[in-house]
């Protein structure tokens, strides 16, 4: 990344995005806000891992944060999306990262119901005949639930609850001809599956079923002419995939097979520069989810004045390397 081009975009508008993060609980009155509560709890993860990325972990009360997220957690363990909510494997691991991200699981032992019960909850959601992993007690099964799985309970240092060996077998039978991998056997590869196939492999310790060259070929061409990524053939460009993407080649030693510095400007411009937030594409309205991969995608690449992100965990890699004792 050269200055040169950086001087070309517009700087990273920091203080902007911390206080649009900060506003976000702030609209109770907006029927916007009530629509959103499914999401209440993967929004919160979101917009405190965007914060501390920021350099401004302080900008949300600490003890205000650890209550509300021990306040959605059921007798069986898992956590719902916002008080009152079923619990779901999704909000179960936006849970433990945030308790990861605030050095916070000291409260989960003490005033929760503790890690052990935790990982009982994932570990009754995988399918021992399959491998898979079901996102709650309905069944819906989906290669996003099996990396979640993998990743709270390796923060929460429990991985060994589930059948890992079932579990890696199911990703291998999710991989395409084209290096890739889909939702399930047969389907079509997808930069988000991707991600989920690639690191779930990553925290087992099983990269060397990962076909590296043919996927590493099918990520670079997801950049498009302005340069940004998509997530697959044919599609536009969308700056969630500057996480999706780019984390995926990183975690295979490949980043240098797209273009940096177009990358880079495309996120740039997609900020909203005077209220904050980053949206998918450049002048469209702004939204917690693509500000975080918006954020992360910059990290990655090594933009000026952000933390650096694990790739693997979607977490600053201070915080993956305190909780994991790396």
């Amino acid at each position: 990344m050269t200055d040169q081009n950086v001087a070309e975009e517009p700087p990273l508008a920091i203080s902007a995005h911390v206080q649009y993060i900060q506003r976000l609980d702030k609209r109770r009155d907006e029927y916007e806000y009530w629509l959103t509560e499914h999401l209440r709890l993967n929004g919160l993860y979101w917009g405190l891992t965007a914060l501390h990325l920021l350099g401004h972990p302080e900008a949300i009360p600490r003890a205000d944060t650890i209550d509300f997220v021990l306040s959605c957690q059921h007798e069986n363990g898992g956590f719902g999306a916002a008080p009152g909510h079923d619990a779901h494997m999704l909000s179960t691991v936006s849970a433990v990262q945030i308790l990861a991200l605030l050095d916070a699981f000291d409260d989960l032992e003490k005033r929760g119901l503790g890690k052990a019960r935790v990982g009982e909850y994932i570990a009754n959601l995988q399918n021992k005949s399959s491998g898979t992993f079901a996102g709650d007690e309905w069944g819906e099964q989906d290669t996003r639930f099996l990396y979640g799985a993998f990743n709270a309970l390796s923060l929460l240092g429990l991985l060994e609850l589930v059948d890992v060996d079932k579990a890696v077998e199911h990703i291998t039978q999710c991989a395409n001809f084209d290096g890739g991998y889909g939702v399930s056997p047969g389907a079509e590869s997808h930069a988000g599956q991707i991600f989920t196939c690639l690191a779930a492999l990553t925290i087992a310790g099983k990269q060397e079923y990962v076909n590296k060259a043919r996927l590493g070929r099918w990520l670079s061409e997801r950049q498009v002419a302005g340069g940004g990524l998509n997530g697959r053939p044919e599609k536009k460009e969308d700056v969630c995939y500057s996480w999706w993407v780019l984390s995926s080649l990183q975690m295979i030693g490949k980043t240098n097979y797209i273009d940096k510095d177009k990358l880079v400007g495309f996120i740039l411009r997609c900020q909203d520069t005077e209220t904050g937030g980053i949206s998918d594409r450049p002048g469209d309205v702004v939204d917690v989810w693509h500000t975080l991969f918006g954020l992360t995608g910059l990290s990655l690449l090594d933009y000026p004045g952000l933390e650096p992100v694990d790739e693997v965990y979607c977490l600053p890699k201070s915080t993956v390397d305190r909780v994991l004792g790396r």
